[in-house]
């Protein structure tokens, strides 16, 4: 999904950031849940089954592969394309763990 109509959908969707601490620290779509990639097949309780799920990480490579393995797994899972970085690019908000305004690490 490209950044904009994930911002803009009606659709109950969770976001899912794939990406390391640090990046998530430096900036991430406000109301995302973050569980790194290397954590992912052993937290996938964390993800409610029942509403779309939108992968991200920082340019769409890392969240495709996860979007496959919820898919595989029986999720409604779609992967934001060009990650934080089209986010960033297209307008979007991020927000710093610290609160403030954040940026793609």
């Amino acid at each position: 999904m490209h950044p904009r109509e994930v911002a803009s959908s009606d659709e109950a969707l969770q976001l899912v950031d794939v990406r390391e601490p640090d990046e998530w620290d430096a900036g991430h779509v406000d109301g995302a849940h973050h569980i790194p990639l290397a954590e992912l097949p052993g937290r996938l309780e964390e993800i409610d089954r029942s509403r779309p799920v939108v992968l991200v990480c920082r340019s769409g490579r890392r969240s495709a592969y996860a979007t496959r393995l919820l898919y595989d797994a029986g999720y409604d899972a779609r992967n934001l394309e060009g990650g934080m970085q089209e986010w960033v690019a297209a307008g979007l908000s991020a927000r710093a763990a610290s609160g403030g305004p954040g940026r793609v690490a």
